[in-house]
């Protein structure tokens, strides 16, 4: 995590613990372009499965953000889903960083959308 900006950094924060907290398969954070940040976990119910990411990119829109800075995923996945991806993509724009790492918080790849 140390080759992250400060602000990246919290973000990791933010969805490791939301992710031990909630005891779930994924954990998010995302920056919005006014400075937020929007922490969730991935939603896993019979009649609803969302990505942690996807939970993000919905409570940033319900608050209102227009654009996005930054985003990070905590969890066993090898890569970021094209669909996650492309909700980013969605609110963002194209340049979106976005950090991919394991639950322990240790990144493994950065790209942007």
């Amino acid at each position: 995590m140390s080759d992250l900006s400060t602000e990246d950094s919290k973000l990791v924060t933010l969805a490791r613990a939301t992710r031990a907290r909630t005891g779930a398969a994924e954990g998010a954070a995302i920056r919005d372009a006014d400075g937020r940040t929007y922490a969730a976990a991935s939603v896993a119910l019979p009649s609803l499965s969302l990505s942690a990411l996807h939970v993000c990119v919905a409570m940033a829109v319900a608050s209102g953000s227009r654009g996005l800075e930054a985003a990070v995923v905590l969890g066993e996945a090898d890569q970021v889903a094209g669909v996650d991806l492309a909700a980013l993509r969605d609110l963002g724009g194209a340049g979106v960083v976005v950090h991919r790492g394991d639950a322990r918080g240790m990144i493994a790849a950065t790209t942007t959308t």
